[in-house]
């Protein structure tokens, strides 16, 4: 199954490709920063790591742009949390 991660800015969220199915984190720009609002994987891919896979990407990518985030979505605040090597891109 490909992965291939997409900024859809025309529905303001990244999505990761995965076969038939998107998983996608949803987000807002603000005065320079991203505020990363909600994660979704669809319920049948639930169990097999593509949030964590997701959200990593899209830190990555983040990163890569030289932006800061705001994890207003439980689930990416709590993986930043367990991934110290993320921390320095919170706002």
């Amino acid at each position: 199954m490909a992965e291939v991660l997409t900024d859809r800015q025309d529905l303001a969220r990244f999505e990761l490709a995965l076969g038939e199915q998107v998983a996608f984190i949803r987000y807002q720009r603000r005065d320079g920063v991203l505020l990363l609002t909600h994660a979704e994987v669809p319920p049948e891919l639930a169990g097999q790591g593509i949030g964590s896979r997701l959200t990593a990407a899209v830190l990555d990518q983040v990163r890569a742009r030289g932006v800061r985030v705001v994890a207003r979505c439980p689930f990416i605040a709590a993986f930043i949390d367990r991934n110290p090597a993320y921390q320095d891109l919170l706002a």
